[in-house]
């Protein structure tokens, strides 16, 4: 993935930098619609944002 300051994360996904600061400290997490544009911005399945299956597109979780 590549990296990205968090006002530039937020400005690509549509929220503020709070909101990715609480992400990144697991105080909250993205609703499904931000994980989606999240998978778009980094180029990943929102099942691999998810932890739902590895970068190769296998299922981790049954």
């Amino acid at each position: 993935m590549s990296a990205l300051t968090q006002a530039q994360l937020a400005e690509k996904v549509g929220v503020n930098t709070s909101a990715v600061s609480l992400w990144e400290n697991d105080i909250n997490e993205p609703k499904a619609s931000y994980v989606a544009r999240l998978a778009i911005v980094f180029d990943v399945s929102s099942d691999y944002l998810l932890g739902i299956e590895d970068e190769a597109g296998s299922r981790i979780r049954p």
